[in-house]
């Protein structure tokens, strides 16, 4: 099969497509026959040589895919083959066929274009896991993301607005809040020119986020423990601002506040196993009735993957770009 790996870390001219053996499904896996691979900023990090896949996982890049069972190893009982499925990796999305536990894979929702809907297992656990069933966002509660047209940010706006919160997002484009706006952002901020502290406190009228979902990390950590609210939850997923910042203890305690950095990639297979669960109950009736739905920016076959590549390094996405083998 062909697939995708990195030869020494680097820009995307470091991704090079090579040949491999096709996966053999183990016990309790299944082989799935990729339809599309989602493009993530940590498939980026992975190619500059600053996110190593967990210990025993391959050195193909990709983190979610979509496509039908090829085969199922010994111990399989929920899949058989022909079945249309999307699944959440470690690695190996970038192929054309990958090997994943069966607990990580998921029902193609109903109606759903299967190759836009490779790229919805990766934003779709992590928004799931961390905005609602770590921060546990509630109807009602106002909650703060950043990076509101990315690929997570788009889920996550469309998630919150259908559970009844109130969103507000951060962009650094006209273009990508009116896009936000569209999904469902009561407030679309401007980082270049506007501070979203103050933006989101004039808003709420001094409230403040009760949840805030950050990929920037280090850079934004005393503003955003500004921004929240009492009783506030900030959920960090990212560390595009770096991995060390200072953190206003007092600040904190006086607003009853918390802070947590939640990763997904290398969480054991039976948690995975229960976001994916968890999504299906609560997410997969949302995409059957298309009030969520998959916000894809662009779809390139696998060659192009260095363009794909580009296109995240440059920060021209709304949305998720989609890779077809």
């Amino acid at each position: 099969m062909r697939a995708v790996v990195v030869k020494e870390p680097g820009g995307p001219e470091a991704l090079v497509v090579v040949d491999r053996e096709d996966p053999v499904a183990g016990p309790g896996e299944v082989v799935v026959e990729v339809v599309a691979a989602g493009v993530n900023r940590a498939d980026v990090l992975q190619r500059q040589g600053n996110y190593a896949p967990p210990p025993g996982a391959s050195d193909v890049l990709g983190l979610e895919v979509s496509g039908i069972v090829h085969s199922v190893g010994d111990g399989v009982t929920r899949w058989r083959t022909g079945d249309p499925v999307v699944a959440l990796l470690a690695a190996g999305g970038y192929a054309e066929k990958v090997a994943v536990p069966q607990e990580q894979v998921a029902p193609l929702p109903e109606g759903m274009d299967p190759v836009q809907a490779g790229g919805i297992m990766e934003v779709a656990a992590t928004v799931w896991s961390n905005v609602f069933m770590t921060a546990d966002l509630q109807p009602g509660e106002r909650l703060l993301v950043h990076g509101g047209a990315s690929g997570i940010g788009t889920m996550a706006i469309q998630l919150a607005k259908a559970f009844g919160a109130w969103i507000a997002v951060t962009a650094g484009s006209e273009d990508k809040l009116a896009a936000c706006r569209e999904l469902g952002a009561d407030l679309a901020i401007n980082y270049r020119e506007a501070d979203f502290v103050e933006g989101i406190r004039a808003a709420t009228e001094g409230h403040g986020a009760d949840v805030i979902l950050d990929n920037m990390g280090a850079a934004y950590l005393p503003r955003n423990v500004s921004a929240l609210a009492r009783d506030g939850r900030l959920v960090v997923i990212g560390l595009q601002g770096g991995v060390k910042g200072e953190l206003n203890l007092g600040a904190l305690l006086a607003k009853r506040a918390t802070v947590g950095a939640y990763g997904l990639r290398a969480r054991p297979v039976s948690q995975k196993g229960e976001i994916v669960q968890s999504l299906v109950d609560n997410v997969w009736p949302l995409f059957v009735d298309q009030s969520v739905r998959p916000v894809i920016h662009d779809v390139l076959p696998l060659d192009r993957v260095q363009d794909a590549h580009r296109v995240l390094d440059d920060s021209g996405n709304i949305g998720k770009v989609v890779l077809t083998p």
